[in-house]
């Protein structure tokens, strides 16, 4: 099993090549967790180790709205960072292991095995005093706009991987771990360059989606958006650049020059839903960069009904499915990334 096998020495050394990517090296609490926040999120640290000294350090390189990182304290940690809420992480320990609690699951991850945390989960993690991890933090609003250009739909529901990533013995990810680690080191100004770190971010977001189980795994498989018929994708676009109109299904169909059973049957084969939930969706999406981009103090219900919702009840119940959160919690959010 590849817990087994004795790191590569590319993999022992990895970001840890000069200063460049050094965030903090520290040994107090506070100097810790305020660096810790700052490459990831506010959240709660307990030394458990007697003591409670740490001998902490963190290394990080952008790579557009992903993060590629290297932690570790020195110490037995609990860490309690609640909800992600703004990114998905993937840690991949070189050294010791670490225990996370995720809603109802809980894994023990070690050199074989990495943890995939969702941003709608509850969590808690428990690092062992030689815990030493990769990270990737990715955005979750890049890597759900991902998700969604390669369906061809909007999502229905929040993007939720399966925790546990066998990452050494995963080709298509270890092999991606091996290039980006090797470029760093080689390149080490190369996250620096405005045209390579976007293709890097695309890079890492597309093998994850494409290697590690999700709850739209299947679909991705299943679906190929080029098969549409030419009115399915005709509405669509429609849909994309009118969402704030208001629009009904005779409307749509006229507009592709088909019949409304023809249009639904094209939606009902091709994207698994009916024009007026693809309608739907888009209107969530809106709604939610719309809260995380809004600066003006407009209120949720007057955002919401900009976009063609007057239920309040039902568009709260609707946004919860779709991004595993209330738009106030998207609205805290945004006010807690802007400060």
């Amino acid at each position: 099993m590849a817990a087994r096998k004795s790191l590569p020495d590319w993999l022992k050394r990895a970001l840890m090549k000069g200063n460049r990517s050094l965030v903090f090296s520290s040994t107090t609490v506070e100097e810790v967790r305020e660096g810790v926040a700052n490459v990831f999120k506010p959240h709660q640290l307990e030394p458990l180790s007697s003591g409670g000294r740490l001998a902490a350090r963190l290394h990080s390189v952008p790579l557009g709205q992903v993060s590629y990182s290297r932690l570790a304290y020195g110490c037995d940690v609990r860490i309690d960072p609640e909800h992600l809420e703004r990114f998905y992480l993937i840690q991949m320990p070189l050294e010791g292991q670490a225990q996370i609690d995720s809603d109802t699951e809980s894994v023990i991850s070690g050199q074989g095995l990495a943890s995939v945390l969702n941003p709608t989960a509850r969590l808690r993690m428990h690092w062992s005093n030689d815990c030493d991890q990769l990270m990737l933090r990715i955005d979750r609003t890049a890597l759900e706009q991902i998700c969604s250009q390669i369906l061809g739909r909007p999502l229905r529901e929040a993007l939720r991987f399966h925790p546990e990533l066998r990452w050494r013995d995963t080709p298509g990810w270890f092999n991606l771990i091996t290039y980006i680690t090797q470029l760093i080191e080689g390149s080490p100004e190369i996250y620096q360059d405005p045209l390579i770190a976007p293709q890097l971010e695309q890079l890492i977001i597309h093998t994850l989606l494409t290697t590690q189980p999700h709850n739209y795994s299947e679909t991705l498989r299943r679906e190929d958006k080029r098969l549409a018929p030419r009115h399915v994708k005709q509405v669509e676009e429609y849909i994309d650049a009118h969402a704030d109109r208001a629009l009904t299904p005779a409307q749509l169909a006229a507009l592709a020059n088909v019949s409304l059973r023809t249009l639904y049957a094209g939606f009902h084969d091709f994207r698994r839903q009916s024009p007026m939930e693809y309608l739907r969706q888009v209107r969530l999406q809106r709604v939610r960069q719309d809260l995380l981009a809004d600066n003006s103090g407009a209120s949720i219900t007057d955002i919401a009904m900009r976009w063609g919702f007057t239920h309040m009840g039902r568009f709260s119940l609707n946004y919860r499915k779709v991004f595993g959160e209330s738009p106030r919690d998207t609205r805290r959010n945004q006010g807690l990334s802007t400060q």
